[in-house]
């Protein structure tokens, strides 16, 4: 998976930074983002996507990928701004804050999928990013973790949704509690939970 990343060393980039995002398909929290740089003499075993990465497995890869990258960072868009722009725009804000926080900055960030707007260095959007390249492997994980523990919070600020189990997807369980409870201010009011009922019966 570093093979892209090791080509673009050769070609004199020195910081390649990979960025990816989670919760983009959800009913509540943020959408969060994670910028990892990884260091070539530290490698990383087992870095892969983060949706077939088990969970215990995933939080061993966070702690290994923040202590050995050379440099990493997060950044979210709450569900006020998602309403207020829209998921698509709020997960590129959350990916661009990411990048911008990175210290040193990067020379060149792979994405997954997307091409981030108004960046102040080169990028490349790669298709199926989280399975071929290590650094955007390294943050879809970043990502994961950092969402997951802020929903796990969540849910013990207001444990009636469940969001420890299903981190604010929109499974069964989670549409019974909004239909019983309505909304919370964890909630994307701009998410067409309607659409989801209809689906299921």
């Amino acid at each position: 998976m570093r093979t892209m990343e090791n080509a673009l060393r050769r070609m004199g980039f020195c910081h390649v930074a990979g960025v990816d995002e989670v919760g983009r398909g959800c009913l509540a929290g943020p959408v969060t983002s994670a910028a990892v740089v990884l260091d070539p003499d530290r490698h990383i075993p087992g870095l892969a996507d983060s949706k077939v990465v088990p969970e215990h497995e995933r939080e061993e890869l966070f702690e290994r990928i923040t202590a050995r990258a050379i440099c990493w960072a997060v950044a979210s868009a709450d569900p006020r701004e998602i309403d207020q722009i829209n998921i698509h725009h709020a997960s590129l804000a959350s990916m661009q804050r990411a990048v911008l926080a990175l210290m040193p900055r990067p020379d060149m960030v792979l994405v997954d999928a997307f091409r981030i707007p108004d960046l102040p260095m080169a990028q490349r959007g790669i298709v199926k990013g989280d399975r071929r390249c290590a650094a955007i492997a390294a943050a879809s994980i970043v990502a994961k973790v950092s969402r997951d523990r802020e929903m796990r919070a969540l849910h013990q600020r207001d444990p009636r949704y469940g969001f420890e189990r299903h981190k604010g997807y929109a499974t069964a369980e989670h549409l019974n509690a909004v239909a019983r409870f309505g909304y919370s201010d964890a909630h994307r009011r701009s998410f067409r939970a309607h659409t989801l009922f209809d689906t299921m019966s």
